[in-house]
């Protein structure tokens, strides 16, 4: 379940957005940059990663699936947290347990959303992990 949080204004952000389902990935993508970001998209855990390392500009905030085809524990979270440390993160998974949950955030994940989402609130709650990393 996403925070229930008042609107948080923020200027354009660039999003990695990871994800194997297409569907999603391409509905988090449209509502993000419908709210003006900037947003790779990332269908594996390999192309996350080059994303990452090969781009000149930071992401601010990564949107990433914990169960990705090459990656399904919290492996990914650490590479990214050691290639982009500035970078917030959120998780996105429908196999979540409390304890993967407080896992992720031990390794640095903002928030751990449940699949399924109302996907209009991702972009407030990007908002809001960006601001975290900014305070």
């Amino acid at each position: 379940m996403l925070p229930s949080t008042s609107s948080t204004a923020v200027g354009p952000l660039r999003v990695l957005v990871v994800e194997d389902e297409n569907l999603i990935r391409w509905a988090v993508a449209e509502t993000l940059t419908d709210a003006g970001h900037t947003v790779i998209e990332a269908p594996d855990a390999a192309t996350a990663l080059r994303a990452v390392d090969q781009t000149s500009e930071r992401f601010d905030v990564v949107v990433l699936d914990f169960r990705l085809p090459d990656s399904d524990d919290l492996s990914l979270v650490e590479r990214i947290r050691r290639q982009a440390p500035s970078s917030a993160i959120v998780m996105m998974t429908a196999f979540g347990t409390s304890q993967m949950t407080e896992a992720a955030k031990v390794a640095g994940v903002y928030e751990v959303i449940g699949k399924p989402f109302d996907v209009g609130a991702v972009a407030e709650l990007v908002a809001e992990a960006h601001a975290s990393k900014q305070a």
